[in-house]
């Protein structure tokens, strides 16, 4: 916990102080191509929510927090499996590594996010800054709030297909019309050949 402590302390004096006096402001971090919302801990890329594994998400947060410090394999382990003794540390801190790696189209040669550090762990070598929401977030919204008030109930082409994609409603209605549409052509061909 003293180690989150001073990598917030550290962080904290990279940001402006007008920054900190705002609690969203740390809800977000920025990062090429990537919005990390830390609250909920969701990851997004250009827009798109991507789709972890609880433990690779954790990982990525473990370092994010702590920015160009070497964070031990030891350190991951004991954060991401911290009451299980029956497990391959080694090969499951390899493998959620690697993960994170192949979700941010890092490389192990060049990597442009997570650097391994030979025999001691790994370090954040990317630039995150804390933004107060994504962008795609503040576009959907400020486009939504446009509609109403010009009194269109209707959302707009950008939110109503962001919706969609994150729906388990829609999702479960799309399965519903193509399972309808195959009982419809079955039935049709039976009543078609019912006379052979």
């Amino acid at each position: 916990m003293d180690a989150y402590n001073s990598a917030t302390r550290q962080q904290s004096k990279n940001i402006p102080s007008t920054a900190l006096a705002s609690p969203q402001l740390r809800n977000y971090l920025h990062f090429g191509s990537f919005y990390l919302d830390v609250e909920r801990r969701e990851l997004f890329k250009d827009g798109l929510r991507v789709r972890m594994q609880s433990k690779v998400i954790e990982a990525l947060l473990i370092l994010v927090e702590n920015p160009g410090q070497i964070i031990t394999r030891e350190t991951l382990r004991a954060r991401l499996w911290p009451n299980e003794t029956e497990i391959n540390y080694d090969a499951n801190v390899n493998t959620t590594v690697n993960k994170l790696r192949h979700i941010l189209g890092d490389s192990h040669d060049r990597p442009l996010y997570v650097e391994t550090i030979p025999r001691r762990g790994y370090t954040f070598i990317a630039n995150a800054q804390c933004v107060e929401q994504s962008p795609f977030v503040s576009r959907q919204n400020s486009a939504l709030a446009a509609g109403l008030s010009e009194g269109i109930t209707s959302p707009t082409v950008e939110t109503f297909f962001g919706a969609f994609e994150t729906s388990r409603w829609f999702r479960a209605g799309a399965i519903s019309i193509f399972v309808g549409a195959v009982l419809l052509g079955a039935a049709l061909v039976l009543f078609v050949h019912r006379g052979y």
